[in-house]
Formats: C-alpha cells, structure tokens, sequence
C-alpha cells in the first residue's frame, strides 16, 4: 500500500482527506504543521505529500525549502487557496510537481496523487536501469574538457529530469541528436521511446502523417490505420531534428500539439493525448528567422525554453586530440588492429584545420585512416592534403621521407617531386651546416660533397654563408 502525508493546520481538511484517502487503500499519516511534516518525513518513507501552502510555524514554502536542502525528492503536492495561486506557482519551481485549490474535487486530487505516485515509481525502478542506460548514452560519449563543453554538460544534469521542452543550437555534425539522446536517457524517461522525426528529409506531403499517423482509407495508399511518431513516442522524447526547415501550415499543428499535447490522425475525428517530452534542434538561426517571417514567433518561444547551444570544432580546438583517440580507438577496435598513435606533426595539422564539417568530419578521417594507414602510426603524409593548412615544407618533407620507407603510399593528389627533392636538400645542407659548426668542409663531409659543390649549391639556394656559425669560417 502506498503511503500519503498529510500536513494541514486544519484538523478538519487533515482528518477528512485522511478519511477518504483510508477508503482509497492509501496508508496516511496527518501533521499539522511544517514542523512536524519534516520530522516524519525524516523518519518514514512515503510515495506523495500533501502540503498546505499557509500553516503557522512553518508553511508549505518553507517546508519545501527544506526538503530540498536535505536532498529529499518525494513527489509534493500543494493545497491551496483560490486566491494563492502565484504562490502553487512559486512551490511548483521549489520542485512541488502540481498542485490542487480548495475547494477541490475529490476525484481530481486522486488523479494527481496516482499520477505523482507512478512518476515516483518509476525514478525509484529505473535507478539501476538509467545507470546502465546513461554509460552507454551519457557523458562518456560526448567527449570534451574544454569550458563550453563543460558548462554544456552541468546544464543537461540541472534539465535533464525536467519536463521543460530544449532546444539545440549549433552548425550541421556537432553533434547535437547525441546531446538530445543523452538528455533523453538522464531523464525519468529513459525507459520509454526515443523518437527522432528529420523535418528537412521527408516530403512535405508526408510530413503531417509522419507526425501524427493516419486512418485507413485516409489518402490513397493508406491501406491500415498508422501510429506517428508523436504516439510512438508516448512516455519518452520526441526529437523534432532540424525543426527549422519546418512549413508554416504544419508549424500550427505543432504549436496546438505542443500546448495541448493533443491530436487527430489524418483522415480521423477522433482526438487522441500523449504525454511526451519534446527537444528540438537546428542549425539555423531561428530568431532571424522569426523577423523574416519563416518560423512562428509563438512556437519558437514554446520549443525555446532550455536553449542548448553546441559550439563548433574549431571554437574547441583542445578536445580535437580527446576526440581524435576516441574515433581512431573505436574504428582500429572495430576492424580488429592495434590502434593506431599519431606524430606531433601530424596532431599539429589536425588542431590548426578549420573542420568545417565538425566532429562528424573528424570521426570520418579516423574511419579511413583506420582503414587506409599501413604502419602503426600517423604521419603527416597519411593525411588528406586539404589538412596542411599552414606548413606545406612540413608535408613535402614528411613526403620525401615516406618514399624512401617501404610503406610509401601516395597522397591522394599526388605532389611535386622537384619541390620535394629541392626542399629536402635544402633542410639537409642546412642542417649539415649547424652540425660541423658551420665548417664548410665538414659539412660537406657529411653530405657526401666536396666543399666547392657545396658552396655553389649554397649560392643556389641562397643559403646565408654563416649559417651554423656567428663568423664564416
């Protein structure tokens, strides 16, 4: 039997309500004030409070105060006046989860107590479950230590078990659906669906019914009535990804959706309810869209509550090397080869390209790097071309000492061979030079010259005579 505290300085409200929820099947202990209310609820267990919002030494607000100061999340449900309703409002933001005015109905409060008990029931079962769920979908899968990210990951632990509707920001493979999933399976939901809709990939004559399903014989084709995604996702999160490409005629029905959390199939009469937590995301910039007359001002305040903006790779350049070994380890894993390490230089080139394709970019390039590179770590010349952004002489370099190994491969648009070659000497005369002391002789010694092919080749090269030494010697 579920088991209800009744706190009201009222003894007739206390010992009514006691009275009647005894006849339900509830267990019910009765305080009359906030006092004794937190002392029992320090000592027993209990499924749901029933919290009058005006008692003398310590009211209902008060009261909430302190349970959330000792960590205490037993569903509350606040009784009040008429006239008090701001103040159920301000409780409700204390964690209260409804709240009932007197005089109430009966019927009405059982309804809301049953409602606060199974959403207690169900945080209390799926500890272990979102445990489970949360390593595979939680935070070790979005990978960054950098301050943006960071503060990203401390407002999903404040919103995920909130029913508040997100919306996510940022440019196209930041990875804004794997924010939106691991909001979902942080959440009291997580047992439920997660349903993902695309609203820029399906067809803006399916669209409607793709959200909200259709009745057989509703259109030609439609041979058996069809849940949408809004009912496939009853109890769990919809994910409206792209929400900005979004037509206006269906942007209404969402809105009505949103505010009602009701709908009708096409082609049906009859209208069904769902209970569902909703997250958005876009890569537009659905203000301006709003000024321009493309997205309605009243839906964008409705999905825009939680706003969750995910900054670009190049705005993050210190998780690219995290990043990077989480991709390279998990493709090297999945083709069953030692995974591969990375030189300074080529993790250089990585951390300096602009990535305008973002993480999903990267965790492309790791793919193929996994599939393509021969030895058992990354050069410079292992890396597209389009990655040298800033030392080309670095990758010639790098080029010419990959032809002479015996696991050469090509770049992909090849290279110049002269400019190789001519960088190549260059670097090795100079740094012949600064080993022998800038001592031509011995220099040349060691390049295999003598000290006349030496000198024209400096010459040439316009390499400063004094390289190696502050006086020519």
């Amino acid at each position: 039997m579920k088991k209800v505290l009744v706190i009201d300085d009222d003894v007739y409200v206390r010992d009514a309500l006691s009275n009647i929820l005894t006849q339900k099947g509830f267990l019910v202990d009765k305080a009359e004030n906030g006092l004794e209310g937190l002392r029992l609820i320090k000592e027993r267990d209990y499924d749901v409070l029933l919290i009058d919002l005006v008692m003398p030494e310590m009211g209902g607000i008060e009261l909430l105060k302190e349970l959330n100061k000792e960590n205490i999340d037993t569903p509350a449900i606040v009784i009040t006046a008429f006239a008090a309703v701001d103040t159920a409002v301000e409780a409700m933001k204390l964690g209260a989860i409804d709240y009932i005015t007197k005089p109430f109905n009966i019927d009405e409060l059982i309804v809301i107590i049953e409602k606060a008990i199974k959403i207690y029931d169900l945080k209390k079962e799926n500890t272990a479950y979102r445990r489970q769920l949360q390593k595979i979908h939680g935070f070790e899968n979005i990978i960054g230590n950098s301050p943006k990210m960071q503060e990203i990951f401390s407002l999903i632990s404040r919103v995920a078990d909130s029913d508040a509707t997100i919306l996510i920001t940022g440019e196209s493979g930041t990875g804004k659906e794997l924010i939106a999933k691991t909001i979902h399976y942080m959440s009291y939901r997580s047992k439920y669906p997660f349903v993902p809709i695309n609203c820029g990939a399906i067809p803006k004559e399916l669209l409607e019914s793709e959200f909200f399903g259709y009745e057989k014989g509703a259109f030609t084709g439609a041979v058996a009535t069809k849940k949408g995604r809004v009912e496939l996702a009853d109890q769990g999160t919809l994910f409206l990804d792209e929400i900005g490409e979004l037509l206006l005629p269906l942007q209404v029905k969402l809105l009505r959706f949103i505010q009602e959390r009701e709908f009708e199939r096409v082609g049906g009469g009859k209208t069904l309810k769902v209970d569902v937590r909703i997250i958005s995301a876009t890569n537009r910039d659905l203000e301006k869209d709003v000024l321009d007359g493309k997205f309605r001002e009243d839906l964008f305040y409705r999905l825009n509550v939680i706003p969750i903006h995910i900054p670009p790779l190049r705005e993050r350049r210190e998780d690219i090397p995290l990043l990077f070994n989480h991709f390279i380890s998990k493709f090297c894993k999945k083709r069953k080869r030692p995974v591969l390490s990375i030189s300074k230089d080529a993790m250089k080139c990585l951390e300096s390209y602009h990535w305008p394709g973002n993480i999903r970019e990267l965790e492309n390039l790791c793919d193929r790097l996994s599939v393509l590179v021969s030895g058992n770590r990354i050069e410079i010349y292992d890396l597209p071309e389009k990655f040298i952004t800033k030392d080309k002489d670095l990758y010639n370099s790098a080029i010419k000492l990959n032809v002479m190994s015996s696991n050469f491969v090509f770049p992909e648009n090849g290279f110049d061979l002269n400019k190789v070659i001519d960088d190549f000497e260059r670097k090795a005369i100079v740094e012949a030079l600064k080993q022998a002391g800038g001592v031509k002789s011995k220099a040349a010694t060691l390049l295999g010259l003598n000290r006349t092919t030496l000198l024209e080749k400096m010459k040439k090269m316009r390499i400063p005579f004094d390289t190696g030494v502050s006086v020519d010697n």
